[in-house]
This record gives C-alpha cells, structure tokens and sequence, in this order.
C-alpha cells in the first residue's frame, strides 16, 4: 500500500508541475505578444536609473521576445571626452561573452564532420607541449584541460612596453608551458587559454581566420552586420563606447588591454546581439541538434556534471532553465541569458566598471516572471529549507579554531565569539556532528574536520555545491612563532621560471620582505608560516616552498586560483 501511494503522489506531483509549466508558458506568451505596459517600461527603467545621466558612462540593455526585439535602453555617456551618448548601437567589447561564438564554432565544425569533440588538440596544434595525458577539444570547451589562465600568467610575467596582452604574445606564453593545474578531465577551472586554443583550432580547420569563419558561417547569415573579432589593439573601430571607472568620484580611463580571440575580442551592440538570441531557440544557424550539443552540460572524469558547456553556462533560474555568460575587463561589464523555452532573452553592456550586470539581468527576468509567482506556488509540494544544529561543547569548538589554507591558496580563519564559531568573521557556523559544521545561511556548503596527533583539527574538507561537492582539502597552518632575520634571510635570492621566461628576486628591507621584478616592480611579502607565503600581488596571494632534503630552500611554487605548479627555480 505505502509503494502505491508513493507512486500516485509523485505522478499527481508530476502532473501539476507539468500544468503549472504550461500555464507559465502560456502567460509569458500572452504577456510579451502585447506591447510592453507604461508601468512595466517605468519598472525597467526604474533599474537602470543609477546610470541614467548626461555626464558619466552608462549601460545599455536589450530585451528580446519571440523574433523580436520588444524593449532597448540606453544610458550615460559611450564616451565621456567628447560626451558622446550611449545608444543600442554603440559598439561594446563582449569580454567573456565572446567564448559562445568559439563554443558554436566548433559545434558547427563537428556538424560538418571535420572534427569530433574527443580529438586530441595536438592533433591540430602540435607545437603545444605532450603533458603525457591528453588533451581533447571536450576539455578545451568545457574548462576542464587543466591548462594554466594565459591572462594571470602574462599578470606574472609582466607586459612589454605597452601593456598589450594579443594573440601572438598568449599563444608563446601557452606555448611554453610544460606542467598543467590538474590532470585533464579531473576539475573544473575557467581558463581563457582554453578559448584562445579554440580559435586557433576553428583557424586550422577552417583554412580561415577565426574572424573570417565567424563572420561567414554566423555573423552574415544571421544578419549581424556590425560584429566582428578583433585582435589588433589599433584598427579603428566606429561608434565604440570607451571603458571607464570611477574612484574617488572622479571618472578615469581604464584602457582595454587585451585583445586575444576565442576567450574574448568580440566587438558589437545591441541589436547584433538580438539576433544571435533567436538562435537559440529559433536557429537559423545549424538546427536543433546542433543546440543541444552546443549546450550540453560538461562532465568530469568521474561523471560529474558541470554547468559549463561550450561558452555557456547553462543553470536553473526561478525554475526555468537558462543559458548565461558574463564577462568584464577593464571598465566593461556585459551578459547575455536565454531562457529557451520562453523563447525570451535579455542583455545588458556596460562601460563605467560598477554596472552590476549579474544582478540586473537576473532583477529583469525576475520583473518579467514577477506576475506569475502565485500561480506558481504550491505550498504543498515544494519541501521547507529546514536547518537543524547539534549543540557541541565549547572545547570541541576550540579543536576547530585556527587557519587552513587549499592547495591553491584559498584561505579559511575560524575563531569563537559569543560562544559561537564563525568563518572569516562574518559567517555564521552550526554543527551537523561532532565534527561537521556547515553555513547557517547555506547549509549545503559543509566543513568536515579531521583530527591530527592531538584533539586539534589539522585539516578540513570543503564541500560544497559550487565545487561539484568534490571535497577541498585545506590543511591548518600556523604562523611562526618567531620572524627572526636569519629565517627571513632564507627566503631571499633570485628565482627563474623557464615556463615563463622571468625573473623575481626576494630582498630583505625594513626586517620585512619584498618582491623585485623588472616590470612589475616591487610588492610585499608575508609569511602564513614557514612554508606558506603570500604578497601584495594579486597574481601571487599563496607561495609554496620547495626545499631540498638538507631542509634549505630551491624554489616556489604559485599556486593561487586559475595557476597552480607554476615552478620559480632558486639560482
């Protein structure tokens, strides 16, 4: 009896949720094929205000129904020198969002047979190093090669003269790599060097530069007549809006750098973009099935679903799925999502560096589904969030207090205050068992410590949704008890990267160290403890010593977010 009720409720359950999906459907149908109301443009606007002036940059938006365009906006100034306004025809640096036009690029190559998704990418670009695993296109698209950030490590290196970070420079310094993060296929972790191989294999296959091949197999077709790629920092481009931000309230430029291809280089506007929407779920380009390849979740080695598939993020939002991307360099900020089932898309660029573009677009889908939420609630069927915590004793807290770092420099601080264990100040923990803790706010992120010689905890295992509940390891570090200048002394001297071609040196001054290096000066260093280091460069927040059997120092390792194993030789 209990098997058939269980089976009755969970078809019932299915069967409402399936009329509520239609009938969702069928209101967001009725609603957009009617001019958009006065009160729900006043509502749009409402959201953009902070950048609606006549003297700073701005944003501009798009919002696209069915074929059509159905609502624009356009905001602040594309250039503040000469006070030219932002229109939907202003043309925008895509950052990120570029990644979807290599991702589609490739899905059309594979369409075509001229390439399969399980290739070995040496296959195409032999002159990249044998890391003795392979490499596929799948894990190019999907962020899982384990191929080093070509941006951080040009951060590094340190730009030439000029500060230009283009094709040519990336692809020498993913040339010279000869060690990778992770082995292929074991983690998730976004790398513009993926996407700048992309394009370089869509160029090979092609026979066609990778501008070209866009233009005539996507941009053309769909009518895009004011996109294109661009990696020369001097071709001029019309009707650009400039990139800005502001400090102090004073507006500064902040000049685009970089200009690789694949990861980024798209140049277009608004009404381009529009176009490229439809074809999601209208394709004009490739069919239907090339869409779904196009937007197929990622796997790990072990089977792991990741939420990345070839330039799109595809996640659930308010229940209805959706593919998104955002991207940001310098003072631009853009993002495009897709709701394929609604047939409904939403865009938004911006240029003054604060625009906030993942919070607005998901504020615009929510101001376009915001109607429907009674309709949607069923207070029976949708389980309460519910969070219970064990009361363990102080004593046991204390074992769990202290500092833990990750391989790759991510850094936990848990201290006691009013009888209460918190991470990094101002996150509240609860227990789950005696050692398991997890977020109030967020119970599905757990910390599993694990006890070392004595009843303190010396490491903690990081669970959490975000990381594709594979468990990160960080382990209890402890600050030296004494910074003498002979302990100091040890760390000083020269060390070289032939993976990078560069050299920084580590000096005493003020009974502090420092780092040197040509380019990009000079910044500070601070011991976590003996092994563990860390400095002012953002490109360099956690340092691993190497040291010899007889304990004396021959090198580092970085190891900080997109870079990890990246080796400096002691000379």
């Amino acid at each position: 009896m209990i098997s058939i009720n269980i089976t009755t409720n969970c078809f019932n359950y299915t069967k409402r949720i399936f009329l509520l999906f239609i009938l969702f459907s069928l209101f967001i149908s009725k609603s957009l094929s009617q001019p958009l109301a006065d009160s729900t443009k006043k509502k749009i606007d409402l959201l953009f205000r902070k950048w609606d002036t006549s003297d700073k940059p701005g944003c501009v938006f798009g919002i696209v129904y069915n074929d059509s365009l159905i609502y624009k906006g356009a905001y602040g100034l594309a250039n503040v020198e000469e006070n030219i306004a932002n229109t939907t025809q202003s043309i925008y640096y895509m950052c990120s969002v570029s990644k979807q036009f290599a991702g589609y690029s490739i899905a059309l190559l594979v369409k075509q047979g001229k390439l399969q998704l399980d290739d070995d990418i040496r296959r195409y670009i032999p002159w990249i190093a044998d890391f003795g695993k392979k490499i596929t296109i799948q894990h190019l698209l999907n962020h899982t090669s384990g191929l080093r950030d070509d941006i951080t490590l040009a951060n590094i290196k340190g730009l030439p003269m000029g500060g230009v970070l283009n094709q040519r420079i990336a692809l020498n310094i993913i040339g010279r790599q000869t060690s990778l993060n992770f082995s292929p296929g074991e983690k998730f972790s976004y790398s513009n060097s993926n996407y700048i191989l992309l394009a370089e294999i869509v160029k090979v296959v092609s026979n066609l530069s990778f501008n070209d091949f866009v233009d005539s197999q996507i941009f053309k077709p769909l009518g895009m007549a004011d996109s294109r790629f661009i990696d020369n920092e001097s071709q001029i481009i019309k009707s650009r809006a400039l990139s800005y931000e502001t400090e102090n309230n004073i507006i500064k430029n902040v000049h685009q750098n970089v200009y690789t291809l694949g990861d980024g280089g798209l140049f277009t506007n608004i009404i381009d973009m529009s176009l490229w929407i439809k074809n999601f779920y209208l394709p004009k380009i490739g069919d239907s099935t090339t869409i779904d390849l196009f937007t197929q979740k990622g796997k790990l080695n072990d089977g792991t679903s990741i939420n990345y598939a070839m330039g799109i993020n595809v996640e659930v939002f308010r229940g209805q799925t959706r593919f998104i991307h955002n991207g940001g360099l310098a003072g631009y900020r853009t993002i495009m999502a897709v709701y394929p089932k609604l047939k409904l898309g939403f865009l938004i660029f911006g240029n003054a560096g604060d625009s906030e573009v993942y919070t607005k677009i998901n504020q615009l889908s929510e101001l376009f589904m915001a109607d429907n939420k009674e309709k949607l609630k069923n207070k029976e069927s949708i389980p309460k969030n519910t969070t219970t915590s064990l009361s363990l004793d102080q004593g046991i807290l204390e074992n769990f207090v202290g500092n833990y770092i990750a391989e790759n420099g991510y850094r936990l601080n848990l201290k006691i205050k009013d009888n209460q264990i918190w991470l990094n100040e101002n996150n509240l923990l609860i227990a789950k068992s005696k050692d398991t803790l997890v977020l109030k706010n967020n119970p599905a992120v757990y910390y599993v410590f694990y006890s070392g010689n004595n009843k303190q905890a010396a490491s903690v295992n990081l669970i959490s949704p975000i990381y594709g509940n594979k468990p990160i390891k960080l382990i209890r570090y402890n600050s030296p008890i004494s910074i003498t200048d002979k302990l100091l002394q040890s760390y000083t001297g020269n060390y070289y990267s032939s993976e990078l071609d560069c050299i920084y040196t580590i000096t005493i001054k003020n009974h502090e160290l420092f780092f040197n290096n040509s380019i990009n000066g000079e910044a500070k260093i601070m011991l976590l403890d003996t092994e563990h280091l860390t400095s002012d460069y953002e490109f360099m927040k956690h340092l691993l010593i190497k040291r010899n059997k007889k304990g004396e120092i021959i090198g580092f390792d970085i190891n900080s977010g997109a870079i990890m194993n990246l080796h400096f030789k002691k000379m």
